[in-house]
C-alpha cells in the first residue's frame, strides 16, 4: 500500500495525523502483535496536542458529526461504537448532552470513552465520574480511552483486510 494511502487508512484508526504517519513509517509489521505495541509506543509518544487532535475526529456521545473533520470510516466505526445510545430514553440522552458540555467546559476537549459495549447510562455515569478528575489526570484517562479505541479499530481493520 502507498504511503499516502496506509496514512489515510490509519487515520481512520486514530485520528491523530502523526499517529498515522509515524504507524506508515514503520510498516511492514512482523506480526499482529508488532502492529499493536508500534501502535500503543507510537501513542504513548505524542505530544498532548496530538491526543487531542484524535479527540476531535469523534463525534461527542450521543451525536454523530465528529468535532473535525473524520475519515468516513471512523465516522462508521463511532456511530456503532455509540450504539448504546440508539435506544437511550430522552431524558438520558439530555443528560448525556449536558454531561458533555460540563465535560468539554472542565477540561476543553470533548469526552472520549471506549464506548463498544456501553449503554447510554453507563456512558452518563463514566462521564459524571471523570468530571470529578484534576485536568491533567483526565487528559491522561481520554488518552488510555483512545488507545482502546485505536486498538479495537485496528483490530477491524486487520480482520477486514
Amino acid at each position: 500500500m502507498p504511503e499516502p494511502l496506509a496514512q489515510a487508512t490509519l487515520l481512520a484508526c486514530c485520528g491523530s495525523h502523526i499517529w498515522a504517519r509515524r504507524m506508515a513509517d514503520e510498516r511492514p509489521f512482523q506480526s499482529l502483535v508488532h502492529v499493536f505495541a508500534a501502535a500503543e509506543r507510537i501513542w504513548q509518544d505524542l505530544a498532548p496536542e496530538d491526543w487531542l487532535q484524535a479527540f476531535r475526529a469523534h463525534p461527542r456521545i450521543g451525536e454523530k458529526k465528529p468535532a473535525a473533520a473524520a475519515v468516513k470510516q471512523s465516522q462508521v466505526w463511532s456511530e456503532k461504537e455509540q450504539s448504546g445510545t440508539q435506544s437511550a430514553a430522552p431524558e438520558t440522552m439530555a443528560a448525556l448532552a449536558e454531561a458533555n458540555a460540563a465535560y468539554d467546559a472542565r477540561f476543553g476537549h470533548l469526552f472520549i470513552v471506549c464506548a463498544s459495549g456501553t449503554s447510554a447510562e453507563e456512558m452518563l455515569a463514566i462521564c459524571r465520574q471523570r468530571l470529578q478528575n484534576d485536568p491533567g489526570q483526565e487528559l491522561r484517562v481520554a488518552a488510555a480511552e483512545q488507545a482502546k479505541i485505536t486498538r479495537l479499530r485496528l483490530e477491524k481493520l486487520l480482520a477486514a483486510g
